[in-house]
Formats: C-alpha cells, structure tokens, sequence
C-alpha cells in the first residue's frame, strides 16, 4: 500500500533549477535509497517530503494516521537529561498507562469485585501489552547497546557528549520512535563498523517504511530495496540494492547510446541519399521521400554521461624497498594507553586498513607513526627511500585563510598558474572556484583539495585517515580507482566497508587487546570473524596454512583475470575492426558509381548485414567476459 507520493514537486532557486517534475512513492515496509552526486538536492527533497519545506511545485501526498520522523545529517540530541532519562521520553505514554495500571491495581486491592475496575484494567493491560510496555526498557538498552552506550554511559548527561555521541544518540531516539515513514539523511556518519553493522541488522527488521540517503555503498547494497537517482535535476526509480542500480543504469546509458548512434546513422545515410539525389530527375522523388522520412524523424538527444566527477591519479617519483614498515608491540594513547600490544608489518605495494571501534586508537596509531605523538611502549621503523604522503580527517593541514589557488600554487611556486589551474581542474575545482577561500568550502570540497596537494606531492607511502569522509559516492568511487592503480604503498584508516572491501590486501583490527591481523579483503576478514567466538580462537584463526590457501587462491584468481582480460582485450579488437569494415562499406555505398548500380548496392548491403550481425555476436561475446571479469572482482 502507498503511503506517502510526491507529485510533480520542483525546487527552483531564482531561474536556478535545483530538480524538476520529481514523483516519488513509499510504499509500507519500503526500503528506498535516494543517491546523487553532492549538491543534486538530496538533502533539500528529503526536507520537502518530510514536511519542513514547501515544493516551489507539486505537492506531498500521505495517508491520513501516517506518523513520519525526519533525522537531519550530522543533527545531535540536545537535551538536559541523562541517556537514559531522554530515551524514556519516547514512552511516555506507555508510562503513563503503567501508573494509571498501578493505581487501578490499589483500587482493586480494596474493592476486588467491582465489575468496571476489572473490565478497565483489563482493557488497559491488553493495550499496555500490545504497546510493547512490559519490555520497553529492555528495548532502550538494545538499541543504546548497539550504538556503543553501555549501561555504565546510562546515567551520563546528554550535554556531556561529544558531537558524534549526540548524533548517534539522536538516531537511536528516532528508532525507538518507531515512526511509519523512517526518513534519515547520512544516518552512517560518526558510525563505527560494528555499529554500522548493527543498524544494518536492525533496519532489515524495522517494521515501518524507511527512506534514506546515504554514500555508504556497502549499507545501501545491504538496507535498500529500491534506488531513486536524482540526477540532471530529475529523479528516476530503480529496483533492487545500490549494486543493482549500477547495473541498471550502466546498461540504459550503454542501450541510449547505441540507439542514438543507430539513428545518426540513419540520418546521415538518408541525409546523403537527399543531398545527391534531390537535383536528379530520375531520383528527385525517391530523395523528397527520404526527406520526408528525416523531417517526420523524432530525433534522439545525445545521452549524457554520468555527472561530473574529479579524475586524477597518484604517481611516485621513486620506490620504496620492499620492506616499508616495521611495527613491534607498539602502544598508543595520550595520557594512558588505548590499545597494546600493535604488531604488524608492512611491504611494499601493500594496501592496508586499519580499523576497529571509535575511539579505539586509529587515528591515534596514525599519528604515532608520523610521529606527532610518541609512543607509550614498542618500537616502529619505516624501510628504505619511504617518503610519507599524509590525509588527515580532520583537514587540519589546509590553510582556513587561503584561496584554493594559493594552498597548492604555495607548494609549487615554480610551476606556471595554467598547470595548476589544471591540476584543480582535475579535482572540479574551476573557473572562478580557485579563488574562494578554504574556509568557505565544504567538507567535500576541502576533501578534494587535501587530495589535490596529496596528487602533487607524488610520495611512495599514502597515510590516509578516514579519506572518504565527506565525499560523495561518485567522487570515492574516482578516489578507489586512483588508489588501486596507485604505485606504492597504502595504510588507511577506514570504517566505509566497500571502500575497504575494494582496495585491502590487508587488514589491521585494533582493540583494547591490541592488533589482529587479517590477510585478504574486508569479505576476507567478515568470513574469518564470523568462526571466532574467543580471543584464543581468534588468533589461531589464521594459521600458516590458511594463509597459504589465501595465497593461493589469490594467484589463482589474478590468473583467470589475467586470462579473461587478454579475451577482453581480443574481442575489442576484433569489434574495432568490425566497425572499420563497416564504415568502409558505408563510406563504399555513398560512391557516385555505385549509388546506381543497384547489384553492386545490393551487394555491399548485405556485406553490411553480415559485418554488422558478426559484430552482434562479438559484442555478446564481449559482454560475457565482461560480466565474468566483474564477478571475478566482486
């Protein structure tokens, strides 16, 4: 059943269209991800549909008795209480009920027969219970569990959070809600993986409708059902998780392209037979016919690539030796250690994440290894030639008081203005963006800005803590192929799951306990977590064979990839020489000797068709082993 539309809603900022002709539908139980690239409007649309903004056109249709709760990005909880005071306000009601029951239960102590006590307390009980009000403490310490707020936090004052705690704190609230339309915007950030993979768990069961955005790739793939892309200023509907969505749209941009293709063909082919025919007597009507045909045509638009997005790439200007970093019973903190003993070893050309809980000691251990700060215990040694290139989260290495031109031409005073205006250029910084100052960008912005100078200073060694925050889906994408086609080195800090699914060789778990290492993907890691219940389970989880059998099955894999590619790589060429021919004996066709010789016409027209039906079987050839390199890399 639907239970909230959108219909024909538009947001216009002066003559500026932000989207247009936007419908959308929930149904009960939906599960729906709204994507787009950073400013589409996503933010604003969730607002509209929420309530707190008019549509500039359209309107918002929802059924009468719908509940609805809205949760802004990055928006805390502001509140005197403690946690655990603020989470019972969501049940007020319910409490309520259960004093009016304690007070009939008193009455009944002293009149046990009275017909109507008896009568209203069992109404009132039977709604207490449908209500969930016997176990609906329970229920608080559930939720506040998985976002990390244990029973020692409970009578903790809400003022007293920082701001990621107050915003995990103000979704877990909307949770208990339980509204019927459940609308979150970046419900993922301040979010560990454990955290995150709890709420995943918990929104595959919430019983109401759910619409949410999110540039989290692996919760969108594991949470929605459904995708609305808002893109060009439109919206448009997709079935199925993030993955499919891809899917789905790669293949309609690859369909629109041919059919355009075909039809400027066909233009060009009609347009060619009028231009020479329309003069000649003895075709003069055939050549009007064909002109009628271009004239009736409804001609294709040109299909639009995909938005824009940064594309840029990290380079090196020497190696490093094969050995990069060496890191020994290593203890980190400030005033007290957060986790000990860290052992792990670093090669080259390795891509490695670190992860584990917030507040754990990630960053941390990053800021120990480019000593910042010291360490508490343990030892650490980077190898030979290892020039170190660093992304800190915070974006503390830009200058809040300098243009965008200045933070990388500073750097670089000796390459010409052009060459950094292009450089920017790379990175969607143009124009007359170069000139704003860094303290106007947002967090996406100044996200590709520490990128830029990162690019620029072509270091073997890439530090990078917590690089895909603020960056939308598009952009991390373009981040994860310049990362994986990256010369040297990678340690990173991460809790974005496909980021690091897409790029470790290997992963660094970081507890109270100290480190565990994992040899292989985030999969990799999940599969090896999922058969450990102990601590000593969990390090003899990765014997030497297991590695081995890791090792192994990696070669093997690299080798039909390898194998798949060179049939790749052959098919292309045959389809590169399909349409060579083609274009031959179209280009063959339009000679004047030939256009009346119809035999020879006749001829070369089903040479065409045969060239054109081998180059069908290629191009499904060719999709074959495209698809199999693609499950190949899943």
């Amino acid at each position: 059943m639907i239970i909230l539309q959108a219909q024909q809603v538009a947001r216009f900022f002066g003559a500026e269209v932000l989207f247009d002709k936007v419908n959308l539908e929930i149904q009960d139980h939906a599960r729906i991800g709204l994507v787009g690239v950073n400013g589409a409007g996503k933010s604003t649309l969730l607002r509209i549909i929420a309530g707190i903004d008019p549509p500039d056109q359209g309107q918002i249709v929802i059924n009468k008795g719908t509940t609805l709760g809205y949760l802004a990005q990055n928006s805390g909880l502001d509140s005197t209480k403690t946690i655990f005071a603020e989470m019972l306000t969501v049940f007020t009601n319910l409490q309520h009920m259960a004093q009016q029951l304690k007070a009939i239960e008193q009455q009944l102590i002293e009149r046990p027969t009275d017909t109507n006590l008896l009568a209203n307390y069992d109404t009132l009980q039977t709604a207490f219970k449908a209500q969930n009000g016997y176990s609906y403490e329970t229920e608080i310490k559930t939720v506040l569990n998985g976002f990390q707020f244990p029973e020692t936090t409970y009578e903790m004052s809400v003022a007293s959070l920082s701001g990621g705690e107050r915003s995990r704190l103000a979704l877990a609230k909307i949770l208990l809600q339980k509204p019927d339309i459940l609308i979150l915007d970046e419900p993922t950030n301040h979010l560990d993986i454990e955290t995150l993979n709890w709420l995943e768990t918990y929104l595959q069961g919430y019983p109401g409708a759910l619409l949410t955005v999110s540039h989290d790739q692996y919760f969108l793939d594991h949470v929605a059902k459904e995708i609305y892309a808002l893109s060009r200023h439109q919206l448009k509907h997709y079935r199925g998780n993030y993955t499919n969505y891809l899917e789905q749209a790669a293949a309609e941009q690859k369909h629109a392209e041919k059919e355009y293709e075909l039809q400027q063909t066909e233009i060009k082919k009609l347009q060619t037979f009028v231009d020479k025919n329309l003069t000649r007597a003895s075709t003069t009507k055939r050549a009007q016919a064909r002109q009628k045909q271009l004239d009736k045509m409804v001609r294709l638009d040109k299909p639009q690539s995909s938005e824009q997005s940064a594309h840029f790439r990290f380079e090196i200007t020497e190696e490093t030796g094969k050995e990069v970093l060496f890191v020994k019973d290593l203890a980190v903190g400030y005033d007290s250690v957060m986790s000990t003993p860290i052992t792990f070893d670093v090669r080259k050309q390795q891509r490695v994440a670190i992860i584990g809980a917030n507040g754990i000691g990630k960053s941390t251990l990053v800021k120990t290894l480019l000593d910042e700060i010291p360490a508490l215990a343990g030892t650490f040694k980077f190898g030979a030639n290892v020039a170190i290139g660093y992304y800190d989260q915070n974006q503390d290495q830009l200058d809040p008081k300098k243009t965008v031109l200045d933070t990388i031409w500073d750097e670089h005073p000796l390459l010409p203005e052009q060459q950094i205006r292009n450089v920017l250029g790379s990175f969607l910084f143009r124009g007359e963006d170069v000139k704003k100052m860094v303290h106007q960008l947002s967090g996406g912005e100044k996200a590709r800005l520490l990128l830029t100078k990162l690019a620029m200073e072509k270091r073997n060694v890439l530090i990078m803590d917590e690089p895909t925050n603020h960056l939308d889906i598009q952009s991390k994408e373009v981040l994860e192929d310049a990362l994986a086609n990256f010369a040297g080195t990678l340690i990173f800090v991460s809790h974005d799951r496909y980021f690091i699914n897409s790029l470790a060789d290997t992963i660094v778990e970081i507890d109270t306990q100290g480190s565990h290492l994992y040899q292989g993907n985030y999969d990799f890691y999940l599969e090896k977590r999922a058969g450990e219940t102990t601590v000593v389970e969990q390090k003899a989880a990765e014997p030497i064979s297991d590695n081995q059998a890791a090792f192994i099955a990696d070669k093997n894999k690299q080798k039909e990839v390898r194998r798949i590619k060179r049939a790749i790589e052959n098919v292309e060429q045959q389809l590169q020489e399909l349409d060579s021919e083609n274009q031959r004996i179209q280009q063959a066709m339009t000679a004047p000797e030939i256009l009346n010789d119809f035999q020879k016409l006749a001829d070369l027209q089903s040479d065409l068709e045969r060239n054109e039906q081998q180059q069908e079987t290629t191009e499904a050839l060719w999709l074959q082993a495209s698809e199999e390199l693609e499950q190949m890399s899943d």
